[in-house]
């Protein structure tokens, strides 16, 4: 089975081996250097046609790929074949110069060989931790277009500057249904425009995770299932808004595949840059801005900073609608102009976006309804939520934070419109976002879901509620989502 992804030099197709997550270039290169170190066991007959093979195939396609970018998994693989090389061309090359050719013994010969394989078995196994993101197609009827827009709030000044002239802006890209594109039109980047910004960003995420950047190199390679500018779908009709804020230091692109799944079933998906507080955030100038917040270690300034950190996320989130209503009125001119149904908006987030989606919701009655990805409820309790809200959260173990589910459950409980909790079995705090897609598949980080199932379950909840309480869609909602996990099912009568 093959994936296929644009490459990220020109946007053509190139194909991705599932599982080994490696291009064709890189599987030849890695198939010449087995072949190397295999031809010595072989019987002498064929061995020196396969040698001579074997490292045509090598050189040919490590030439290519250098050409290309050798991505530092495939290191490993060029350095146990450079080992080999010596031991598998000398023989031939003494026969060639009229001198008996030499072998070592089998079991002086072994232990080189198994630790070449060794070396060579290396890379694909980094490649399989380490992958260039393959996105999900899409399962709706709707191909996906995308957008960046850059917006300035003249009333609110940037609470993170000094400078009192400085006024808050934003980044906000959208996913929308779009008319289908010509085979081999070229896909978005994932994580920036192009690819400085896309380095620029990833760089930052690893920084903030703690991570060296050369691991995930791969990520800003990948080019996602949207098409940028594509033209929006035909028919006249207007699309259901949903607003995203990422986790504390993430970025606008984090949940691009949940994003597009939803863009494909006929909403329009909008996410932001958070400045100073998503890792990096690349202006339409050129600039960025690197997160400012940082954690102190005491959990009481820690809640207290977080406090107004939410709150100027929830304020950002309302500022958007506001832009987006705009277009839907026809005010101003653009390719979603009168396709946006701004009467039927959702709020949602990841982790501390998740709190910010809460707040917005709080303030702004203009929010229909509300999905917190697994997020803490910080900041008050009050006004009670309006809102019929979903919250999916990773599933509950003694490391987790004691304060969370009464908070939650409380948040919930005091709304006067019916609130469902699900827990989802096997999920971790980034199954909700695109990181099973990336990163290497450990429990405690991204949740054994896998990497088809963890970005599948979340679309699909958070799908389901979507289209009943924006669409107003009949069926059993509570049955939907009950089959992915733990339900609780919180009725307006309940809170009183």
């Amino acid at each position: 089975m093959r994936h296929r992804v644009p490459r990220p030099e020109d946007g053509r197709v190139t194909e991705i081996i599932a599982g080994l997550y490696m291009s064709p270039l890189e599987f030849l290169v890695l198939s010449g250097a087995v072949a190397l170190v295999v031809a010595r066991w072989l019987p002498p007959a064929v061995r020196p046609r396969v040698t001579i093979a074997a490292g045509a195939v090598l050189v040919l396609s490590a030439t290519v790929l250098s050409g290309v970018g050798i991505r530092w998994q495939m290191l490993p693989v060029l350095a146990g074949a450079a080992v080999a090389l010596p031991f598998a061309l000398s023989p031939l090359l003494r026969r060639r110069t009229g001198r008996p050719a030499r072998r070592a013994r089998w079991w002086l010969a072994l232990p080189g060989s198994v630790a070449c394989v060794g070396l060579i078995a290396a890379g694909p196994v980094a490649a399989w931790a380490f992958p260039v993101p393959v996105f999900p197609e899409p399962s709706g009827r709707f191909a996906v277009g995308t957008l960046v827009v850059q917006w300035t709030d003249p009333r609110r000044p940037e609470s993170f500057t000094a400078d009192p002239h400085d006024r808050r802006t934003v980044v906000v890209q959208l996913w929308y249904p779009a008319q289908r594109s010509p085979a081999g039109a070229p896909r978005a980047r994932y994580l920036g425009r192009t690819e400085h910004e896309a380095r620029t960003v990833c760089d930052a995420l690893a920084r903030e995770a703690g991570l060296p950047g050369f691991l995930v190199d791969g990520v800003p390679r990948a080019r996602t299932r949207s098409v940028v500018d594509a033209p929006v779908a035909g028919g006249g009709g207007r699309f259901p808004v949903v607003l995203f804020s990422p986790g504390s230091g993430g970025v606008r692109t984090q949940n691009t595949a949940w994003a597009e799944e939803l863009a494909s079933h006929g909403y329009v998906v909008a996410a932001l840059d958070h400045p100073y507080d998503s890792a990096a955030v690349v202006l339409a100038d050129g600039r960025t801005i690197h997160t400012r917040i940082a954690s102190t270690g005491d959990r009481g300034k820690d809640d207290e900073l977080a406090v107004g950190w939410t709150a100027v996320r929830a304020a950002d989130l309302s500022f958007v609608l506001t832009q987006l209503d705009r277009p839907g009125r026809g005010e101003i001119t653009g390719p979603l102009t009168g396709r946006l149904d701004t009467g039927r908006v959702a709020v949602a987030g990841h982790s501390m976006g998740g709190a910010a989606a809460l707040q917005a919701a709080r303030q702004d009655r203009r929010f229909d309804a509300v999905i917190d990805l697994d997020g803490y409820p910080h900041g008050p309790a009050s006004p009670s939520l309006h809102q019929p809200t979903l919250a999916l959260t990773q599933a509950i173990t003694p490391g987790t934070d004691p304060r969370y589910l009464p908070r939650l459950t409380e948040a919930l409980g005091l709304g006067t419109a019916t609130s469902y909790r699900l827990t989802i079995p096997g999920a971790a705090h980034l199954t909700f976002m695109d990181a099973p897609l990336y990163l290497p598949p450990v429990p405690s980080a991204v949740g054994s879901l896998g990497r088809t199932e963890s970005p599948h379950v979340v679309a699909t909840t958070t799908l389901a509620f979507l289209d009943t309480t924006l669409r107003h869609r009949p069926g059993d909602l509570a049955g939907v989502l009950s089959a992915y996990g733990d339900l609780s099912v919180h009725h307006p009568e309940n809170s009183r």
